[in-house]
């Protein structure tokens, strides 16, 4: 193999391709990246088997070839490199990597044990905007269990719903759903995509424009940018997401509006003083017209903080971990939200005022 492309191209591709490398002892090649070239094309190619990447950057090609080098030595290398370009060769079992003020030869790993990606093909296709996939990722993935007991849970939902593409995550303690319109109804079952994945995927995705072209089939889920030239490759969990529709309340028993900033600012004070469990309570007083974020820990002391807000229905106390509050509000962009409470000792539902497009749900902590 020998070839010169662009340093940038190349850093950037190798960037890319590091994020899905996996860590198989069993199996050194997942190590390392590969590249091939052949048809003025340089492919770069990493996967954990779990999630994978192809990368094609124009390229120069003086002969044709394939070699795997480890992941990790890349970035580094290209890094120290002045040029705009630099020259790739093969010698031997190493690849040489040169310009005009370094020389870098790394040992190559064999290509022939190097997995191919799947093609995922079928009925189940469709597209969207980048920006819309990933506002909708990043809207509900920290939802997810982080444990792979159930992988269920431990997975981010997509599913069509007429002309909104659904995103939901949860850890049966919270939940998370967001609604991204799209103009063009579509039509796709229920697709788990487990959580370490997803984040893997948004790093490649997130700051990109375009559209992505999404297939599913059975066992695996593909996004492909084909003016970019990235395909990326993922196993989806083959289980039933829960029914989490029958938990949502369909009444409420306290409404209050309230400015996110100052939400904000009230927990950053009480988190001073959690117990273990994260625990604040939240206090609605109508008469008095008061809300209020009460937190006690034996350690550190207590600390009540009382946030402006629009109340109604009826008064009402209840416990919440603090953490799961904070999460969403990086998914709410208006600046007054809606805290709806649905009962003692039932969930509690956080919309962004005037938006019904994101929804978050939160279970009550037992006293």
């Amino acid at each position: 193999m020998k070839l010169d492309c662009s340093k940038d191209a190349l850093k950037n591709a190798v960037g890319l391709a590091e994020r899905m490398v996996g860590k198989n002892l069993s199996l050194p090649v997942l190590g390392g990246i590969l590249f091939s070239a052949q048809n003025n094309k340089l492919l770069l190619r990493s996967t954990n088997l779990d999630v994978g990447i192809e990368i094609e950057i124009p390229a120069k090609i003086t002969e044709e070839g394939t070699v795997v080098i480890q992941g990790n030595l890349l970035s580094g290398i290209l890094s120290s490199v002045y040029d705009p370009k630099v020259i790739m060769e093969t010698s031997s079992e190493n690849l040489i990597i040169q310009a005009s003020n370094t020389r870098s030869v790394l040992k190559c790993l064999p290509h022939e044990d190097f997995p191919t990606l799947p093609v995922v093909s079928g009925s189940e296709a469709f597209s969207m905007p980048i920006d819309k996939f990933v506002d909708g990722v990043k809207s509900v993935w920290y939802s997810a269990s982080v444990s792979d007991m159930k992988p269920e849970i431990s997975s981010v939902c997509i599913y069509s719903e007429g002309e909104n593409i659904v995103f939901v995550a949860t850890d049966s303690f919270r939940l998370a759903e967001k609604k991204i319109f799209l103009k063009e109804k579509t039509s796709f079952k229920h697709v788990l995509i487990p959580q370490k994945n997803i984040i893997e995927i948004l790093k490649v995705l997130d700051g990109v424009s375009g559209n992505l072209n999404i297939n599913v089939n059975k066992n695996q889920i593909s996004f492909s940018l084909a003016d970019k030239d990235i395909y990326i490759t993922s196993r989806i969990v083959d289980g039933i997401f829960p029914d989490y529709r029958q938990i949502i309340p369909k009444e409420y028993v306290t409404e209050a509006t309230i400015l996110k900033q100052d939400m904000m600012n009230a927990l950053k004070v009480t988190n001073l003083f959690s117990d273990k469990f994260n625990r604040v309570d939240v206090s609605v007083d109508i008469a008095r017209k008061s809300f209020v974020i009460e937190s006690k820990n034996s350690t550190t002391g207590e600390n009540k903080t009382t946030v402006d807000a629009s109340l109604t229905g009826k008064n009402i106390s209840c416990g919440f971990n603090q953490k799961y509050i904070i999460d969403c509000f990086q998914s709410l962009k208006q600046d007054s939200i809606i805290f709806r409470f649905s009962g003692e000792g039932r969930p509690l539902v956080i919309r962004g005022v005037s938006d019904q497009s994101f929804m978050y749900l939160i279970m009550p902590l037992t006293t």
